[in-house]
């Protein structure tokens, strides 16, 4: 366990340290600002290239300037509150959308190097690390501002005082309850290498070493990859994203829980849905891929080293989340639940188990391969025991049904 304190903090607080604090603080608002707007122009320019289009290139060099144009259409649009909707809940629930995933980027390391000084940097003659906060229960944090946001969403569809809207927030609350163990279930197994919660403190494990001397000591690899892929698809339907959004499928709810809305408000919705896939893109990047660490090619700018790494893996998993859109159906209802709760939530418990069982054996000294050879017997058994549980159920579902109709 490390536990690295910001060093900006242990100073005696003066003026200085709280100016510094608050350029950080900006800067931050700054770049996830931007970063929305450059995300949706990504997005489109991406999707239109895959399906052999021109998409945006009117607005700007290269259609630029499209996401600006967007934005100031929908603050002069008229901002309609319905007449049986609860007006205060109905105001206030966007804010509670786009609020927890800017807290969340508080916590992510932004650059600094990594690989000699534990990602501290020098501004204005004091040491500090380039991100706004490392509390000691980081990524805890970060799980809970992801619980937070789907209250802005239920809400939303509860205060419309429509039916379709309340339905799309209904499917936002399942979805989330569905997910969210297998997230969390994946961030443990983390937890369980690092022995750290503080997401600065994991970035600083995954810098330390490597593998046969070449090999990143990433938590991809140390993990075995597998809480990678199921934080992946649980974030990916944390943020109701496609083959995940079903909470606004427009099918049968028109637009989901949205679907009252109208000018700021509607584009707070808009901001937040991207903004929450850079954060959970970012989030991936810190406690999987290293955040900011890589190597220092150049002596005397090592710090600006950190942010480039950090936006290369930062602009892969934002393509990824792109390419997930362009190419994979959507589920259905039914597809959605058995995902989560019979496959994703028992592999996640599976694996933190077994990586538990392996640091035990490493720890007291057992044979590692008679350890492994138990805990994929046990796994295995399991798996059947669930697969059978889940088809016997399915059958007498059936039969029911037969029974009822026939």
């Amino acid at each position: 366990m490390i536990l690295a304190l910001d060093p900006l903090f242990l100073e005696k607080v003066g003026l200085s340290v709280v100016l510094i604090a608050l350029f950080k603080v900006v800067l931050a608002f700054a770049i996830i600002l931007v970063g929305v707007m450059f995300m949706v122009w990504f997005e489109r320019k991406v999707i239109s290239d895959m399906q052999h289009r021109i998409g945006p290139n009117i607005a700007g060099p290269w259609g630029l300037f499209q996401t600006l144009a967007d934005g100031l259409k929908l603050l002069m649009k008229e901002d309609l509150v319905p007449e049986h909707s609860n007006r205060v809940v109905f105001k206030l629930a966007p804010f509670l959308s786009i609020v927890p995933a800017f807290l969340t980027f508080a916590i992510i390391p932004l650059g600094g190097n990594f690989e000699s000084k534990s990602g501290v940097i020098n501004i204005f003659g004091h040491d500090t690390f380039l991100q706004i906060a490392d509390p000691p229960v980081g990524i805890l944090l970060a799980l809970a501002m992801s619980s937070i946001a789907v209250y802005g969403v239920m809400l939303a569809g509860w205060a419309s005082g429509s039916k379709y809207p309340l339905l799309g927030s209904v499917r936002a609350s399942a979805q989330m309850v569905s997910y969210e163990a297998a997230l969390g279930l994946s961030v443990a197994a983390i937890i369980l290498q690092t022995g750290s919660l503080s997401t600065h403190d994991m970035v600083v494990d995954q810098a330390a070493g490597g593998f046969a001397g070449f090999i990143p000591n990433w938590n991809l690899i140390v993990t075995g990859f597998v809480p990678f892929v199921i934080f992946l698809i649980a974030g990916t339907a944390e943020l109701n994203r496609p083959p995940f959004d079903l909470v606004e499928a427009e099918q049968e709810l028109v637009g989901g829980f949205h679907t009252e809305y109208s000018s700021f408000r509607f584009a707070i919705f808009f901001l937040a849905e991207y903004l929450n896939t850079i954060t959970m893109s970012a989030i991936i990047v810190t406690i999987f891929l290293g955040g900011p660490s890589g190597p220092v090619l150049i002596e005397g700018i090592d710090w600006a080293w950190g942010i480039l790494w950090f936006l290369v893996k930062l602009f892969v998993f934002l393509f990824t989340f792109v390419w997930f859109r362009a190419t994979l159906p959507r589920f259905r209802y039914d597809q959605l639940m058995d995902f989560g709760w019979k496959l994703l939530i028992p592999l996640s418990l599976g694996w933190f188990l077994f990586l538990g069982a392996l640091n035990i054996s490493n720890d007291r000294g057992w044979n590692a391969s008679l350890v492994v050879a138990v805990t994929v017997a046990v796994g295995v058994a399991a798996g059947a025991l669930l697969m059978a549980a889940v088809r016997t159920a399915r059958t007498e579902r059936l039969n029911q049904e037969v029974d009822l109709h026939g």
